[in-house]
């Protein structure tokens, strides 16, 4: 079972790290836990709408619960990871909004308009952004392993989801719009997290995220207007899952992971999702899996294990930076 209290824990509290314990391979570890419950979110989420929940409310929902859970559990736990410098809110408040929030709508939207399997095929284009990005703006060399697995597992990911058997012109052009817009604004998270974890733990850049984009929602959508429908016992299961376990754990995860691994390698890695959401259909649904999705699935999984082969600290780690006291900004290398 998983132990939030000892994932938390396992984050250094101070300004040192200890790299008997912080491994790479624990980066990775936690982003493929990230990746298994993001999978059973995402076909939550499309019940719930099958059921009459809008996108709107599943958001406000999703963020409201997952920003008190965290707030709560920090102020129990270790309430220093509350504790921000004033000049640093608006980072975080543009953090929240334009990556935290804007990520949260538009996956779910998509997923609202068009198929899951779509939804996470135009989500998982997020890595190709976010090497680009690696490469245009910070100036980062990349490894024949990470440029390797980042073709193997776009296209492993292409084909578990069996894109080969979509119509992307007959789909909701919304949706579709809406699904690349959620890679971009995944990516845009992906980045900037990285950034302000070179200062902060990562469980309190989660939280402000989550706080500003719950303050964002709240906005947009009446205040808790969503917590006020007679959802029955299933549904409000299903929300409660999507916001913890779905959100609050796996974010918290995927970030932990590029605390240590950085954004590139953690977004690659997250590319296992559409994988454990196939395996998942397959034993509790009975769908069938052609030959070219089990292929898929296997070149993902070989190219994540390309991205480990070389298994050392990368020296523009959040997690070494911060023990460092290095950082010198959140905008800029």
């Amino acid at each position: 079972m998983l132990n939030l209290g000892n994932i938390i824990c396992n984050y250094e509290t101070g300004n040192k790290l200890n790299k008997s314990i912080q491994t790479p391979s624990r980066g990775y570890f936690y982003v493929i836990l990230a990746a298994v419950l993001w999978a059973v979110s995402g076909s939550s989420a499309k019940f719930l709408f099958n059921s009459g929940v809008t996108t709107f409310q599943l958001v406000q929902l999703r963020l409201t619960i997952t920003a008190v859970c965290l707030f709560l559990w920090l102020l129990l736990r270790n309430p220093s990871l509350l504790k921000i410098n004033r000049k640093d809110i608006l980072y975080f408040a543009v953090f929240g909004t334009f990556g935290m929030g804007a990520c949260q709508f538009t996956y779910l939207f998509a997923i609202s308009k068009i198929n899951v399997a779509a939804a996470i095929l135009l989500q998982y284009l997020a890595p190709s952004f976010i090497v680009l990005h690696s490469v245009v703006f910070a100036r980062d060399k990349l490894s024949l392993n990470t440029i390797m697995a980042l073709l193997g597992a776009t296209f492993g990911c292409y084909l578990v989801v069996g894109a080969y058997n979509l119509d992307i012109l007959a789909m909701n052009i919304s949706g579709i719009v809406s699904g690349i817009l959620s890679a971009i604004t995944f990516a845009w998270y992906s980045i900037h997290g990285e950034y302000g974890m070179r200062r902060y733990n990562p469980w309190t850049v989660l939280f402000y995220a989550m706080l500003f984009a719950a303050l964002l929602w709240n906005i947009l959508h009446w205040p808790l207007e969503a917590f006020f429908h007679p959802y029955n016992v299933v549904q409000w299961g299903w929300i409660l899952y999507i916001g913890v376990m779905g959100t609050l754990v796996p974010f918290g995860l995927y970030l932990g992971g590029i605390n240590l691994i950085r954004s590139t390698r953690a977004s690659i890695t997250a590319t296992l999702e559409p994988i454990t959401a196939g395996v998942i259909s397959f034993i509790f649904l009975n769908e069938i899996l052609e030959p070219l999705q089990v292929t898929g699935g296997v070149l993902v999984i070989v190219s994540i294990i390309i991205l480990q082969i070389k298994q050392e600290y990368d020296e523009k780690a959040p997690a070494l930076l911060r023990s460092q006291n290095i950082s010198k900004n959140f905008t800029g290398e």
